[in-house]
């Protein structure tokens, strides 16, 4: 069995063609859009997070709305980027929605990507310490935000306080049991996947990777999942490691499937992102019976326990929840993922 969710970045524009137009279009179809994925039977409905763009921003909103309106599907994000981050405020932010949902957010985060602004982050009032490189502030949020969702006290109360306190330091509020388990890192290379590990959170891996050895993408995903567990094993950890991977795939079983999606690539590129090499994955759009032959030769696939299917969210729910679907029906089974 395969955990198979969506993965939305929720754009929206003002041309006629795209069936979201605002920022409201944005938000709001992707809680139907997570309602339809729920009642297909979909796993997850996970959200990517931009800052200074037409896509989704502030996540904690959406999650909570989605999970007062669901009761099954997970709930995420893939994924927050950590340099714009308060980790204290973002703490209560997920405690509350966890709770609202009641303990179904999987939270992706990490240090995000190139952004659509000159060091954004310096905006929202955050700047690396002295000897500190962005990534650096990123994981120093990241370690601050899982701590303090472990639930210790560590704030001195206040001996006056307006409302009687507890014994001890005081810990933020509120708390989510099992939060801290649920937590997951997306890398792009293997030494961070490795990191990441250590660090007790789940795995997600998207659809690039730095190149590190210039072997196909999929076969470097599927070693960097391969030293992702090896590392968790040796670091002890009491709870299972979880991995994701994002693909885009559509079977085309209609007319508009192949109109949208009939002659996208089928290989893998290269470039640079963010003075990285990267390998991006390619897309993946057949047939049913001959896309499940393609996937069944997808390596990472097979490595990871939880597939993100990437969504056109611009087209709408009802095309998208067409798109999730008839991954569910009509390939899944072949491959043994239902």
């Amino acid at each position: 069995m395969k955990k198979i969710g969506f993965l939305s970045f929720g754009h929206w524009s003002p041309s006629p063609h795209s069936g979201t137009r605002s920022a409201s279009d944005a938000l709001l179809q992707s809680i139907d859009l997570a309602v339809a994925a729920e009642e297909l039977g979909a796993d997850g409905a996970y959200f990517r997070v931009h800052h200074f763009a037409r896509q989704l921003a502030s996540p904690f909103p959406l999650l909570a709305a989605i999970g007062a309106r669901t009761s099954r599907i997970e709930i995420g994000t893939g994924v927050i980027d950590m340099r714009y981050e308060n980790p204290l405020y973002m703490a209560e932010d997920a405690g509350a929605a966890d709770l609202i949902a009641g303990g179904r957010l999987q939270l992706g985060i990490s240090r995000g990507s190139p952004e659509q602004v000159i060091d954004g982050w310096r905006h929202f009032g955050y700047h690396p310490a002295e000897g500190e490189s962005e990534a650096d502030m990123a994981r120093r949020h990241a370690e601050v935000f899982l701590n303090i969702i472990e639930g210790k006290g560590f704030a001195q109360p206040n001996p006056n306080p307006m409302f009687p306190n507890p014994p001890g330091m005081l810990p933020l509020e509120p708390q989510s049991p099992g939060l801290r388990n649920r937590i997951w890192w997306g890398a792009a290379s293997d030494a961070t996947a490795v990191w990441a590990a250590r660090m007790g959170m789940h795995l997600q891996s998207s659809t690039l990777k730095e190149d590190e050895t210039g072997e196909p993408f999929h076969v470097q995903q599927a070693k960097q999942i391969r030293k992702y567990r090896d590392a968790w094993r040796e670091a002890g950890h009491a709870h299972e490691p979880r991995v994701s991977v994002s693909r885009s795939i559509f079977a085309l079983v209609d007319d508009r499937d192949r109109a949208y999606f009939g002659r996208s690539g089928d290989s893998d590129q290269v470039g640079v992102i963010d003075n990285m090499r990267a390998v991006f994955g390619r897309s993946y759009a057949d047939e049913p019976d001959r896309l499940a032959r393609q996937l069944a030769g997808d390596e990472a696939i097979a490595e990871a326990d939880t597939l993100l299917l990437t969504v056109p969210n611009q087209l709408g729910v009802e095309y998208n929840a067409h798109v999730i679907g008839a991954i569910l029906t009509h390939v899944a089974p072949e491959l043994g993922w239902r």
